[in-house]
């Protein structure tokens, strides 16, 4: 089992910078990619941004040149800094572990962190 706790989230006027960030623990190993996931009112769960074993990165669209994922292996957590924020960027943000436990992949994830973006 693996389980992720993040925090970070709140309330920032548009155009500010937060960062985000989810502590991994428990039986850590075979993950190959971490991510991060949003959920707006009303909308489905999309990918944020997305991260390798390899440091391999993917991004949305919407927030390429504006966020940035990474992670510190040592402190087994997984950070998104978010700058240049917009109110369309306002969703609950889930942490998200995939994990190979052959001959299948198990998902992981966070119980996820509010980010409000307005004036």
């Amino acid at each position: 089992q693996v389980q992720l706790v993040e925090s970070g989230g709140g309330l920032v006027q548009p155009g500010g910078s937060l960062r985000l960030s989810c502590a991994a623990s428990g039986t850590i190993l075979n993950i190959f990619n971490m991510g991060w996931y949003r959920q707006a009112p009303g909308k489905q769960r999309e990918l944020v941004a997305q991260i390798t074993s390899s440091d391999i990165t993917n991004y949305a669209d919407s927030v390429k040149g504006r966020f940035t994922i990474s992670r510190d292996n040592a402190k087994n957590t997984l950070y998104l800094q978010m700058n240049s924020l917009k109110p369309e960027d306002t969703a609950v943000y889930f942490c998200n572990a995939n994990q190979l436990r052959v001959p299948t992949v198990i998902a992981y994830w966070g119980q996820g962190t509010q980010v409000t973006v307005s004036s």
